[in-house]
């Protein structure tokens, strides 16, 4: 029917007004006449004073405590707009800071860049990665660079860490690049130790397989894989990876070689492609 708060509001008008009725008849008991009779005044006033000071004790507390929960209310209502202030200063220097360490990675990497151009003499151009092929079945990238900026089919596209692919499609301002990690790629490489040469090709979960490395070639786990410059396409010496694991096959010359690439393909953010001729960045023995 009547909520609490409806019901406390009119049960303290009720008592405020009856404790004004009470005082009202309180004065005009103490303003009698002096030809009044005493007693009967004053036994009267000792009654209504013994009436009338419990209930301004009770209304005396109940407006201060009325008081009490405005207040505290004023208050709380400061305390909240206040904290709400804190949280959005918070917040704001929360993405600051992010913002910053996203800036100081990527100056970290640009950085990387530039000193492996000034490693090699050769025309790079920085691109981004905007885009990767949702299919499992191809592993490709899309990069914010493309004809108008002077890329073109079968360039090399490297990080400092090796070798990420090769473009195999290129419009005015965009490009396709073939990650050596797919199953349709092939790099001509050998091993930095001992010269073994072979053919990277693509395999699953990111790594490579080193084909047609033959069976008396000593590999060892650790062993770097280079590219050997015979393919028309990476210059030689760019590095691709590391020999996880081998087996040697109990028929067939060759081995069965996997490979670790040293890109990291899951985390490119910025890659370079090769626009003008790397020379080769090492002598063979």
């Amino acid at each position: 029917m009547f909520s609490k708060k409806i019901v406390i509001m009119v049960s303290l008008i009720l008592l405020f007004f009856f404790n004004v009725l009470v005082l009202f008849i309180s004065v005009r008991h103490t303003c009698l006449p002096e030809n009044s009779v005493k007693d009967h005044s004053f036994g009267s006033g000792r009654l209504v004073i013994s009436i009338i000071a419990p209930f301004q004790k009770a209304v005396t507390r109940s407006l201060r405590f009325v008081e009490n929960i405005w207040k505290h209310y004023f208050d709380l209502v400061s305390v909240a707009k206040e904290n709400e202030k804190l949280k959005n200063a918070l917040a704001r220097a929360i993405e600051k800071n992010n913002e910053c360490k996203e800036i100081k990675l990527s100056n970290q990497r640009l950085r990387n860049f530039l000193n492996f151009k000034q490693d090699n003499d050769a025309k790079v151009l920085i691109a981004e990665v905007i885009g990767k092929d949702p299919s499992p079945l191809f592993k490709t990238i899309i990069i914010d660079k493309g004809l108008a900026d002077g890329v073109k089919k079968c360039q090399p596209v490297v990080v400092p860490e090796g070798i990420v692919g090769q473009i195999i499609e290129a419009s005015k301002y965009y490009s396709k690049v073939h990650l050596i990690i797919d199953r349709n790629s092939a790099v001509d490489a050998l091993i930095q130790r001992t010269r073994a040469r072979g053919m990277i090709k693509g395999a699953s979960a990111g790594q490579c397989f080193f084909h047609y490395i033959l069976r008396k070639h000593k590999i060892c786990i650790g062993d770097v894989v280079v590219s050997s410059g015979l393919d028309g396409v990476f210059p030689k010496g760019l590095r691709i990876g590391q020999i996880l694991a081998t087996r040697q096959q109990n028929r067939g010359i060759f081995q069965e070689i996997i490979v670790r690439p040293f890109v990291d393909f899951e985390k490119l953010e910025e890659v370079m492609v090769v626009v003008s001729a790397i020379p080769n960045l090492e002598k063979s023995p």
